[in-house]
């Protein structure tokens, strides 16, 4: 092994992110150009510049054809979800940054809309309904809210980790930018399976967002204040052969990008991701990741890019992914008893940093399912880093990130490679690989480990006997890597 130059791995990912962001407009289009601006019309016909549309909605509401283009102008600025049609780019066009694509309708920074209501906790209120936020980002995404998230029993919130006490937003928010969100307006017609009183229907529900703020008016402290509401951003459903290219997607509750059913040709390329997730999934039921809590509220929203269910020819290459509650990038399916094939899945050239998971996959076979597989999975040439250190560790499953996080189900595989990744800093697991039987293990080659001594190297192996032991990162991680592992060309650095 040999010891970390840390600052080689911190410019080498500011290359690759300066890449990224500067990558040129080189993709494809057989079909009619459609163009979106900020200075458009959503009246136009959008098939000139001049002609712009200027709105997500106009955009989503389009008769498209397969082959067809929407082009998103550089340098602006566009809010709300993006509803795919089958066989068409979402990409850029004209010069500077990449189009800019958030998910709330504003940002929180106008003063007039901030109210303290509670002048001696410095507790103030957004003067307008919102959806539920993950968190929300202040300044040029320099720091974040703590989500407080009371569970919802007996028809009252109490507190998550003490459910005989009921919750005070003012008594729990102990922290300068704790952030609550209150909604309990509609309830579910149906009960929930651990307890007899319905509970809050979270999706579209618009609340009241409280915020701690010590040192004054949120807008007037930080000028920048950007929410992650319930909203995903780009919704490529069912639709085959979606290619989404050079947009630059922030500050997102849900998934940047997500998909599910069966899906062929998704290809994701050259794009920036950040700040993405937390919001409220629903209150009921045991949180299956919180086992210390008893009965907590499950927050799981918030992957990059996403594919639940089967795939063909799923391509995720050059790009820049960050700040994510859960995973940067991921294919996952609990199968329900019905075969699920998920193939042809490529991974390559992204830097994914301070996200809980930078690649996140399974393949949960229950309900008498045999039959599910994965086949030709490429995870090659990424920058995965720093995963945990990011704002999604405020879960309460604290223990669970890993730069490749497989899970310990079925995950049944063939033709899986690993190879030439630079695996830096976790802080639980570097890897999460285990499978029922072994010939589903990746085949590691040639990737670099880094990783503080005495922390976790992680797990591989199989598990139909039991669980394969979490390795430590100590003076015996070479050996572990490259006997283990596998991975016999791999370069191991430590820090002290």
């Amino acid at each position: 092994m040999k010891r970390a130059d840390i600052s080689f791995f911190d410019t080498l990912a500011q290359k690759r992110a300066k890449e990224i962001r500067q990558a040129a407009d080189n993709i494809e289009i057989k079909g009619k150009k459609y163009y979106v601006s900020n200075d458009g019309d959503d009246k136009n016909d959008g098939l000139s510049e001049c002609g712009a549309w200027k709105t997500l909605a106009r955009v989503s509401a389009a008769e498209l054809s397969s082959g067809d283009g929407v082009l998103f102008r550089r340098g602006d600025v566009f809010r709300g979800t993006v509803k795919t049609r089958a066989g068409v780019t979402y990409a850029a066009y004209g010069e500077g940054e990449k189009p800019k694509l958030y998910g709330w309708d504003r940002g929180l920074d106008d003063p007039a809309l901030w109210e303290e209501v509670d002048t001696e906790r410095h507790i103030w209120k957004w003067g307008e309904r919102i959806l539920d936020p993950g968190t929300l980002v202040f300044g040029e995404d320099e720091q974040w809210s703590r989500k407080l998230i009371p569970s919802y029993i007996g028809g009252r919130f109490v507190c998550r980790d003490d459910e005989s006490r009921v919750f005070d937003m003012a008594v729990e928010m102990t922290e300068d930018l704790d952030l609550y969100w209150h909604y309990d307006e509609r309830l579910t017609t149906r009960t929930t399976t651990d307890d007899a009183s319905p509970i809050p229907v979270v999706d579209d529900s618009l609340g009241e967002l409280y915020l701690r703020c010590d040192r004054g008016n949120p807008a007037m402290v930080f000028g920048k204040i950007e929410a992650l509401t319930h909203r995903p951003m780009i919704v490529a459903g069912r639709n085959d052969n979606v290619r989404i290219d050079n947009l630059c997607m922030k500050y997102i509750g849900h998934h940047a990008v997500c998909a599910g059913g069966h899906v062929k040709g998704l290809h994701v390329t050259n794009c920036e991701i950040g700040w993405i997730g937390g919001t409220i999934q629903h209150y009921e039921g045991t949180d299956p990741n919180y086992p210390e809590g008893g009965r907590g509220t499950v927050t799981r929203f918030g992957n990059g890019i996403e594919i639940y269910g089967g795939c063909e020819d799923y391509l995720v290459e050059n790009c820049y992914i960050y700040q994510s509650y859960d995973a940067g990038v991921t294919h996952q399916i609990t199968t329900g008893g019905k075969k699920t094939v998920m193939e042809g899945i490529r991974y390559k050239n992204n830097l994914i940093e301070r996200c809980v998971y930078a690649i996140e996959y399974f393949l949960d076979m229950n309900k008498g399912d045999t039959e599910s597989y994965m086949k030709d999975i490429v995870m090659e040439g990424n920058i995965l880093r720093l995963s945990g250190y990011g704002w999604g560790q405020q879960r309460h499953n604290y223990h669970t990130p890993a730069h490749i996080k497989g899970w310990s189900y079925y995950n049944r595989a063939s033709d899986y490679r690993i190879v030439d990744n630079i695996f830096d800093r976790a802080a639980y697991r570097m890897l999460h690989l285990v499978a029922r039987e072994p010939e589903s293990l990746p085949k590691m080659s040639g990737n670099t480990y880094v990783q503080t001594l005495g922390g976790s190297l992680g797990q591989y192996g199989a598990n139909q006997e039991k669980e394969p032991p979490i390795l430590t990162f100590d003076e015996n991680a070479e050996a572990s890597v490259k006997e283990l592992f596998g991975d016999a060309e791999a370069e191991i650095f430590y820090i002290d």
